[in-house]
Parts: structure tokens; sequence; C-alpha cells
């Protein structure tokens, strides 16, 4: 029933093995060390949710008042703009953050 792991097999972003199957189970255990000095638990930049607008100004969404005139009645309404935004891109983190695919447990409550 849908699992939301990844479908490759043996494939941990923290692991030096890449899914190759030892023979030996201490092999694998020095192939997962050997991996773990390369790649670091924590992650220290995240893709900003931020866009910039036509002026620069900097915000999650923009909104743009229209004034609409029905059954002679002035009415006021806010519709989203969507299009000329540019997102800020790459921002570093203030603390680093543990990665969401680390695979040891660190506290059982």
């Amino acid at each position: 029933m849908g699992g939301s792991g990844s479908k490759v097999k043996g494939a941990w972003p923290f692991s030096g093995s890449g899914g190759d199957s030892g023979a030996d189970g201490n092999e694998q255990s020095v192939a997962r060390l050997k991996g773990s000095k390369n790649a670091t638990p924590f992650v220290f930049t995240r893709r900003s949710s931020l866009y910039y607008d036509e002026d620069g100004d900097l915000a999650h969404e923009f909104y743009e008042e229209t004034v609409v005139t029905k059954n002679g009645r002035k009415r006021s309404k806010l519709k989203r703009i969507q299009k000329n935004l540019i997102p800020q891109g790459v921002v570093k983190l203030d603390h680093p953050c543990i990665h969401v695919d680390f695979p040891i447990i660190l506290c059982e409550g």
C-alpha cells in the first residue's frame, strides 16, 4: 500500500556502500564508516520560499488591489500576482539542522 520511501535499494546519502552487498557484515560496516567521513548529518543551507517582485520587495505572496464596479457599487478586491516573480534562491541557515534522511535514532522517548 503506498510507502513513501525511496525506490532505490540501499541508497542512503550517509553511507559509502551505495547498495553494495558484501558477503561479510563487518565489511559493510567498514564501508559505512568510510562514508560517514565524507558526508555530514547537518544541513547548512535551504531553498527559500520567498520571492522578489518587480519593485525589489521580498515576500511569500504578492497581491494587487483592484476596484470592481458591480451594479453601480464600487468594491475592492485583492488579486494575487503570480507573474514576474523571482525566487530568492538558496539561503544560509542561522543554525545547522539535522538532515531528514539521517539514519540514526537520536533520542527515544
